[in-house]
């Protein structure tokens, strides 16, 4: 099953949802604003799909940038990392979309092709 976590507002998030439900996709939507991964649905995906940490993180965000994490997090632990990810879902790139075994970041129509026709 597909998981999207999305922020309603976000006209990105609305781009993929609009292309999985186009597609006839089946998947469960988690407002990640109201209900964040945790930290351990987070390792998970990051261990599972082997994609890097600093890549979930949301680098264009206010909150990013207000906690001066372009700064901090080369020298952040990876739970540290899952830790603040986990604590706030402004900090993640949306959308989020993980099937159990990999993750698409934002909304590229090619990858979300590839994810519906695999």
């Amino acid at each position: 099953m597909i998981t999207f976590y999305e922020y309603p507002k976000c006209t990105t998030c609305r781009k993929g949802k609009k292309y999985l439900q186009e597609s006839d996709v089946q998947f469960d939507s988690i407002d990640m604003v109201k209900n964040p991964p945790s930290a351990d649905v987070l390792r998970e995906l990051v261990e599972t799909s082997g994609t890097d940490i600093d890549m979930l993180f949301n680098k264009r965000g206010k909150k990013y940038k207000d906690l001066n994490l372009n700064d901090r997090l080369d020298g952040m632990s990876q739970d540290e990392k899952l830790a603040l990810l986990s604590s706030d879902g402004m900090l993640i790139k949306r959308p989020l979309v993980y099937d159990g075994t990999s993750v698409l970041l934002g909304f590229k129509e090619a990858e979300y092709r590839q994810l519906v026709n695999s």
